[in-house]
């Protein structure tokens, strides 16, 4: 077949055979569209302004994203940050809603593993949040919770 019938051959099936599918399947959703979560879960829509404005300073004052075996280099786990010299905000967000359970938002990894253990938390090389009052811990819940649609 010449590659003139191949192009035209694609040109129908974009212009006919594929919107006639879509509607005989009760249509089709936009490529931007999200899909819905599985199961009826919830949809998390964090803010990177409210991030930056409330969580990276956190994890910054807490030492978080430090050189060495901590998060900013070394050893990491599953949470690597971007180190001091060098703040990528958008790497750090992406990150740490990595770290976020939208199904559970208090088991979240990013406010389980720092939090002591005899106040409900995991288990975490530090522990800079003493208990869930701790104002550090609440900023990083209250983004969670902003993040997380019902």
């Amino acid at each position: 077949m010449s590659r003139q019938g191949t192009d035209l051959r694609a040109v129908r099936w974009a212009l006919f055979v594929a919107p006639a599918l879509c509607v005989l399947h009760g249509g089709c959703a936009s490529p931007t569209d999200p899909a819905p979560p599985p199961g009826g879960g919830q949809t998390l829509n964090l803010s990177f302004p409210e991030f930056e404005q409330t969580v990276e300073p956190v994890l910054v004052r807490q030492g978080c994203d430090a050189v060495g075996d901590c998060h900013g280099g070394g050893i990491r786990g599953t949470l690597a940050l971007s180190p001091p010299g060098a703040k990528d905000l958008r790497f750090d967000f992406d990150q740490v809603v990595l770290q976020v359970s939208p199904s559970s938002p208090d088991s979240s990894p990013i406010l389980t593993e720092p939090l002591a253990l005899q106040a409900g938390g995991t288990p975490h090389g530090v522990k800079p949040f003493g208990s869930t009052s701790d104002p550090d811990y609440q900023a990083i819940r209250q983004w969670i919770l902003d993040g997380v649609a019902p």
